[in-house]
Parts: structure tokens; sequence; C-alpha cells
């Protein structure tokens, strides 16, 4: 967002709770890789004791206040999660821009009541108006990949199934490792469609649209959770901040935590932000136009606390802040070759082969009880020995010699599969203030009200059904399966950071909170970007589609809204 508008003219002033994290100076090459600081004990994500969320299934608990970070993770610096993030670049695919007029479209206007999925909807926006706001964002990342579909065009080895892209990726995909010829020559032989992960690990040297240089991926496998010495991860200090910095129209505060929006005398408007220094010193940052770009979570906070549009009552399914919370629904397994070394210290954050034959509406789903789907990858993203140290087969001791030679043994002959689903809302899982638990500054904490729709049961026992028979195909032992839907949501253990919606985007501001320029119903000068625009999940990572997303509102902000302020939407 900063990019785009002060290269605008705009001035800007950005305002970050955490501290400034630079490449040389805080991840250089023998840093980067430490498993037990970054990985292990979480340094570079947002401590509890400075604010947490509270927690429950459903209405009639009371939550509680999370304690470790699994399903959430907070960045603590310029940059966010985008520093410690794994690079997987995905766009979404048209269908899941329109999953309810697709849905009804194909399989009949009433499906997705039978489904109980009423609180589905379009996000006012399509995927070939976001096609040029995703090239832009890949131009900067310098995103590595094949086109599966260009300008119609399908092309073997790379996506068939994606949306049309209208030209190549920045740069050429990255390599494959043992294990992932493995898994694409066994997927091939079943007739599937493989293809390399879109990354945010480049691939080569690349020179991005703002004139900054990033190297190229030396696949050392410490990515996610990590920052990247080699400046080869799409990262905000690799690609974006070096051209920002430069820039005499940007302000950027270190430190500062924004309390909440300040409304004007009308209510109409935001005047600014309140804040507060690391000293406690509180303090008021005034603003034409406010932009809320935190952690999702965050996001949905601030606008609950600025007391900008109505909170989502779920007994009556009004109200639109909070709504439409929902996650990622994963599964993943490991399959043992006793005849093959995987070698899996080499990896990078966005390494792995996938399919996307079940994801989305790129199956038939007539006479199935469920729609949408998940991609499903073999990947090579890391091989970290302390977080790897339990990834045995089954019966294998924890503890003394036998697990040492039983992890010998295992390290490097686990090939991994993982699927990625797709994630509905419904009318139970949703995000509001907690009516008990207060923040160090006596503000309420997040209350996360969720757990997994009936829909997303369902479609991930399916697919993973068929993950595990590609496993087989692949010549795997003793495979160890877990899906998350196996029991109730917690936010302990996850196998995803996916958390999305919450003040969605829509052409319906009785369903929404922002138009599809991310542009608050409720207060015209208020812009909310992040994954909690998100109405639906997809079966892919969010970071590609949030940025683009970011892109296309900072656009339309320099060249609508300050020309004239107001609603970009009419109601």
């Amino acid at each position: 967002m900063a990019e785009e508008l002060t290269r605008a003219g705009l001035n800007v002033v950005a305002i970050e709770r955490g501290k400034w994290r630079d490449t040389s100076t805080d991840f250089p090459p023998a840093v980067d890789p430490d498993e037990l600081k970054w990985h292990t004990r979480r340094n570079m994500l947002q401590p509890m004791s400075v604010e947490t969320t509270t927690f429950r299934n459903n209405t009639g608990q009371t939550a509680a206040p999370v304690r470790n970070w699994s399903a959430y993770q907070f960045g603590w610096d310029v940059g966010g999660a985008g520093t410690h993030w794994a690079g997987m670049s995905w766009r979404f695919t048209p269908w899941d821009f329109q999953v309810a007029t697709q849905t009804k479209e194909r399989y009949g206007a009433g499906r997705l009541n039978e489904l109980d999925l009423d609180f589905v909807q379009d996000w006012g926006v399509t995927y070939d108006e976001m096609e040029t706001y995703y090239d832009r964002f890949e131009r900067i990342a310098g995103t590595s990949g094949k086109a599966g579909n260009l300008n119609g065009q399908k092309i073997k080895g790379g996506n068939v199934f994606e949306g049309a892209r209208k030209r190549e990726y920045p740069t050429p995909p990255l390599k494959d490792t043992y294990w992932m010829s493995k898994y694409r020559k066994t997927v091939e032989d079943m007739g599937y469609h493989p293809f390399t992960i879109p990354a945010g690990n480049l691939s080569q040297s690349y020179v991005n649209t703002l004139g900054v240089t990033m190297g190229p991926c030396t696949y050392c496998g410490f990515c996610d959770f990590h920052g990247c010495g080699n400046f080869s991860k799409s990262s905000p200090q690799a690609c974006i901040l070096p051209a920002l910095m430069r820039r005499k129209n940007f302000t950027l505060l270190t430190e500062t935590e924004v309390l909440h929006g300040v409304k004007s005398e009308d209510g109409k408007t935001l005047t600014g932000v309140n804040c507060i220094t690391a000293d406690g010193t509180e303090v008021f940052q005034p603003a034409d136009v406010v932009c809320f770009t935190a952690y999702q979570m965050d996001n949905v906070r601030l606008m609950l606390l600025s007391k900008v549009g109505t909170p989502y009552d779920p007994s009556t399914g009004e109200g639109t802040i909070g709504r439409n919370y929902n996650y990622q629904t994963c599964a993943s397994m490991t399959g043992f070759f006793d005849d093959s070394h995987m070698n899996p210290f080499i990896g990078a954050g966005a390494l792995g082969v996938q399919i996307d034959d079940f994801n989305g509406d790129n199956f038939d789903h007539a006479g199935l009880d469920f729609i949408g789907g998940g991609g499903i990858m073999g990947y090579s993203t890391d091989g970290r020995p302390i977080a790897h140290m339990n990834s045995l087969r089954g019966g294998a001791k924890r503890w003394g010699s036998e697990w040492k030679k039983a992890y010998a043994r295992d390290y490097s002959t686990a090939g991994n599969i993982f699927v990625q689903g797709t994630s509905m809302p419904t009318r139970g899982n949703y995000l509001s203030l907690d009516p008990n638990y207060k923040d160090r500054h006596g503000q309420p904490l997040l209350r996360v009200t969720f757990d997994w729709a009936e829909n997303d049961k369902k479609m991930t026992n399916w697919v993973t059904d068929k993950a595990k028979e590609i496993m087989v195909n692949a010549g795997g032992k003793d495979i160890n399966l877990e899906r998350q839907t196996d029991q109730s949501w917690n936010p302990y253990s996850q196998d995803s950071s996916h958390t999305i919606g919450g003040a969605v985007i829509g052409a319906d501001p009785t369903r929404s909170a922002l138009n599809p320029y991310l542009q608050s119903w409720d207060c015209p000068n208020l812009f909310v970007v992040g994954a909690s625009a998100f109405p639906n999940n997809g079966g892919y990572n969010p970071t590609v589609t949030v940025g683009a997303l970011a892109i296309r509102a900072a656009e339309a902000i320099h060249t609508e809204y300050m020309k004239n302020p107001g609603a970009l939407v009419k109601a």
C-alpha cells in the first residue's frame, strides 16, 4: 500500500507495533538457519505477553486466552508476517471469487441451502478484474513458476487449472528434489496434472520493477518462520523496503501501537488514529485516509474497537464486522521409502509439486455432499532437524538409543504429502470482542468462535483419500496420516496459519463490511487490507491475493478517491 501510494505522490505515515528488521544484520546466512531461535521459540512472532486472542468452538462455551501460537502467527516487525512467510505464491482461481454464483449455475439454485452454506457469497470482484494486480505483485516479488494457462492456452507442466494469465512468471520454476521427481512421475502415471508450486523463493537473480536486486535461492530449507539472508525470499525486506525507505514522502513509526481509529464529530469518517509509543505516551496521528493493514485478526479487532460498522450477531445473522470468519482445511501424511534418500535438508519454503485436479470446482461435485476441494502437494519445504525429530514411523520410541536409530533411519527416507483445502463460512463461525479479557491497555481482546464446517470435513475426507492413493502408488510404507478435521478445531495443533474473514468484501453492504476496493461501507476514508477481506478461503495460501487486493485498493485511492472523496461503490 505504502509503495503504491507514495509513488503516486501521497504522503504516507506507516505505524508498526514491532521493531525494524534488516536482512543484512538480522538474518545473515550465519544467523538465519538458527532453528531453535526462529522456529522452535518463534522469536520473530509477536509475544503473547503483548497480546493474544481468546477462543471457543461455539457460543455455548466460555472463551479462554490462547497461550501458544500455532494457528495464528502474528508478525512483530516492519514487514509483518511477510518477513517470516514460507513463500507459496498462489493466485486464487476464478471459481474462488464467485463460489456462490458458479455453484448455483453448475449444481442448481438450491445447492448451497442443501449444504447449509447460506453464508457463501461472491467477492464482488472477479479473477479477470484481479489479473493485472496479481501480475503487478508478482513483478515486485519476483515470483518463480511456470504458466499453465497463458492467455487461454493450456501449457503442460504449468497449472492447467489456473485462471488465464497475460504473461509468464518473472522467474522460472524452482528445481525438483528427488522426492518431488518421484511424486511428479507418480501422479502423471495416474493421469493427473502436476506442476511446480509458484514460489516467493527465487530460482535465479532478479531485478524487480522497483529496481531492487534479489538473489537466487540456495535451497537451505530455513524459510518458514525464518528471515532470508540471501535476499531471495519475497519478503518486504528484500523487494519493497529498499526502495520505499528512500522516498521523502514516506514516514515510518516503529514500536508504536495503534489503539483504535478516531471518528469525526459526525461519526461518518475517521480523522486519524490514537497510538501509544514504546515509552507509554499516547499520541494522535491525523490522516485524510486511514488504512488498517495489520494481521487478519488485528484488522477486525481495530474495526470493532473503532466502532466502525455493526458487529455481527450469530443469533440473527445480521451485522457485518466479524462475519464470515473461516480458516484453512488441511491434512498431511508421511510415507517411508527404505530404498530411497530424500535428502530433506535440500528445501525451500515453497518447494513442491502439486496437482489441482481435486481443488476448488475443478472436478464434478454432482452426487457429492460437499463443495470445494484441495490441492495435493508433494513437498520439500524444509528438513529442520529439531522439528522432524519425532516424524518417525508408528511404534518408534521417542527417547534413548532406539529413538536415535529410528531417527537415523527415518529422517532421510520420508516423503511428505500435504492437502490444503477450501474453507466455507457458516453462521456460527465469527469474531467478536471478548467480554471478559482485556489487553495491557485495557481494551477487549478479540474472541474467536470457530469449529470445522460439515462441508469442509466431508471435503477433506474425500480429497485426503485421493492423496493417500498417491502415497501408496508412490511406494510409501508405514503411512502416518493426520486429518485435522477428525477432532474439533483448536489453535494449538494446526498445519496452517491461514486465518481469514471477519471484515469481508462484497457487493451487498448487508453481507459485507467492505466494498470490492476494500473500502468500508460505513466509513469511506477507511480501507482495510488483508485476508480479513476474504469471504471464503481457496485451497491456496492467501499472500498473493492479499497483495493484489492491496495494490488494487491503493490504485483506487490515488486515482479516484483523492480526486473525489467518498464511496467508490454506491450501496
